[in-house]
């Protein structure tokens, strides 16, 4: 069964500029797209639909030899579950607000960033992985974001932008160009969900969770 469902996601659903685009990719747009709206929104539901968008984009990049990518998927998926049930604690009264992070935490946000792009870099060099500086920067920025999200800080949409211009350049160099438009997207709705967040900060009335 799951062999079937793996061979029916590496079949072309379409092609677009002359490049064949799997099921694979088409859905982890979608469910892409889907997810960061409705994270954007301050909407639990994304957390669920983020397990989806893991899966399938861990397959693709597993398949291109974007071995952090695809390491960061499984993180994601992991994190993902942490932090629906995270929110979910905190869906009536009270909840989990949302609050800009602090100077000491952002400054270990910082190191962690720099200190998980150099140890990535080293790796995925050894084991000879597509653009190892880049793909590391991916997943090492993602991670400290996707911990700063599941806390609800401010901040995580900063780093969500730069792993948003970071990956559109490698996945238009990889050709993989659903998947460039997919965070194009992302950075858009990054820029709303950062100025909803910041409007929410100002205004605990609008600090509610979908539940």
């Amino acid at each position: 069964m799951l062999n079937t469902i793996l061979a029916w996601l590496d079949t072309t659903s379409l092609t677009l500029w002359s490049t064949s685009m799997t099921w694979a990719e088409c859905l982890g747009f979608l469910t892409g797209i889907v997810c960061v709206w409705l994270a954007a929104r301050n909407n639990i539901w994304n957390f669920p639909v983020g397990i989806t968008n893991g899966l399938l984009l861990f397959e693709l990049f597993w398949r291109t030899r974007l071995f952090a990518d695809a390491t960061l998927q499984v993180c994601f998926i992991l994190l993902n579950a942490r932090g629906w049930w995270q929110w979910a604690r905190h869906a009536g009264a009270p909840v989990l607000p949302i609050t800009h992070t602090s100077g000491t935490h952002l400054k270990v946000a910082l190191l962690c960033s720099a200190v998980g792009i150099c140890a990535l870099a080293v790796l995925l060099t050894l084991v000879r992985g597509s653009v190892p500086i880049f793909d590391a920067s991916i997943l090492a920025l993602s991670l400290v974001a996707q911990w700063l999200m599941n806390h609800r800080k401010l901040q995580s949409w900063w780093w969500w932008m730069a792993v948003d211009v970071i990956s559109i350049a490698v996945y238009i160099y990889k050709e993989l160009y659903l998947i460039a438009v997919l965070y194009a997207v992302f950075l858009g709705l990054c820029v709303r969900g950062y100025r909803n967040w910041h409007a929410s900060v100002h205004a605990p009335s609008m600090q509610h969770v979908w539940a």
